[in-house]
């Protein structure tokens, strides 16, 4: 059964019924521009990552302001934006199983589509859907740079994009070299080293596939926390940051070189609570819980009153502890939250609540909320 949005178009936000998932337009607008004439400036590709945003609105508005396409994450995610009109994604991920990739042949056959691969086994999985749905597949190979997650070792690179290069129903469409623990880096010089590593490790791969005569036309990678240093490492030719559209308290916590201006990208999501219970002087409680926001990155921020700090979430409840400092809290008071890691936070909620000053002026659909197969 499907769940009315929590507000209407001309709503005023007082009146929006919590928990919401709120969009502040003209930060996030302001994101959106930044970001786009940044890396238009530096000739090369943005394209962003959907996984946080779930959201074919969203993934159009990037696209119009210059973007060459999308990212996302699960077939499931690229198979509601393509159903909604986005024609050019990249599955930054492996495609393992047999109905996974049997569906992921099937989109292909819709929209451009790209997925990555580490196994051997997986590419001849592929080869095999690929030739009996009559078509040709565009893989990138994976290669660990850091992160230890997903991605063949440096030195096996070479021999996986051959086996795709000779596979009759497949194309080497280039490398897939994302350093995810290297975006919430803390230190500014840190995280540039660790991309520095990153860039190195994948400049020899594209020499090596040179060498054995294997073109290498896209390196794709980068996130908001590190994005500026894959963009002038002269390696990479595609940007793949994603939360920078909304930012959330775990990327406020990274440090930037005094010569960058400060917040460059803008707080534009929010989680919107009510005051629901005022049980004793120093606490309140709010209708923000575990079922509204994710706390894998630690606490959300109070807006407008950090002498507050909120506590011990709950399914549906959420404690503020109160200092001196503290504003003044009562029965229904509304207020907004900065939630600690915007992605998962954004798959718990079925519609975007977009306000520019205090009035509702769009709903938006979470497109591909649940699409995690």
């Amino acid at each position: 059964m499907g769940v009315d949005a929590p507000a209407t178009v001309g709503t005023l936000l007082r009146d929006v019924d919590t928990p919401a998932l709120l969009v502040d337009l003209d930060v996030f607008e302001s994101n959106l521009k930044r970001m786009a004439t940044d890396v238009s400036a530096l000739s090369i590709d943005l394209r962003p990552h959907a996984k946080t945003h779930k959201s074919a609105d969203i993934a159009k508005a990037q696209i119009e302001s210059g973007a060459v396409g999308v990212c996302c994450q699960k077939v499931s995610e690229a198979e509601a934006l393509v159903e909604a009109g986005i024609s050019d994604i990249l599955i930054t991920n492996e495609v393992v199983g047999t109905r996974k990739i049997d569906r992921l042949a099937a989109l292909s056959k819709r929209a451009k589509i790209v997925a990555c691969v580490d196994n051997v086994a997986n590419v001849e999985a592929l080869e095999n859907a690929a030739g009996y749905s009559g078509q040709t597949l565009d893989l990138l190979v994976e290669v660990n740079v850091g992160s230890s997650r997903c991605g063949v070792d440096p030195k096996t690179a070479v021999a996986l994009a051959q086996r795709i290069s000779e596979s009759p129903h497949l194309r080497f469409s280039g490398l897939q070299a994302y350093h995810g623990s290297a975006q919430h880096v803390r230190e500014f010089a840190e995280r540039r080293e660790a991309i520095a590593s990153a860039s190195a490790v994948v400049s020899d791969v594209v020499n090596q596939l040179q060498i054995a005569g294997i073109q290498c036309q896209r390196v794709t990678g980068a996130g908001t926390g590190t994005w500026q240093f894959e963009a002038t490492s002269g390696v990479y030719t595609e940007l793949q940051a994603g939360s920078y559209i909304f930012m959330d308290a775990d990327y406020a916590r990274n440090r930037h070189e005094p010569i960058e201006q400060p917040g460059n990208f803008g707080h534009s999501l929010f989680v919107y609570a009510t005051v629901m219970s005022t049980p004793e002087p120093g606490r309140v409680v709010v209708d923000a819980g575990l079922k509204s926001m994710a706390f894998d990155a630690g606490m959300p921020l109070v807006v407008d009153d950090l002498a507050t700090q909120y506590e011990r979430p709950s399914d549906e409840h959420g404690n503020l502890i109160l200092s001196k400092a503290s504003m003044a809290y009562e029965l229904g008071d509304k207020l907004k939250l900065i939630p600690g890691h915007c992605d998962p936070t954004v798959n718990l909620h079925d519609w975007y609540v977009c306000v520019r000053g205090d009035v509702v002026e769009a709903i938006w659909p979470v497109t591909c909320r649940g699409a995690l197969f």
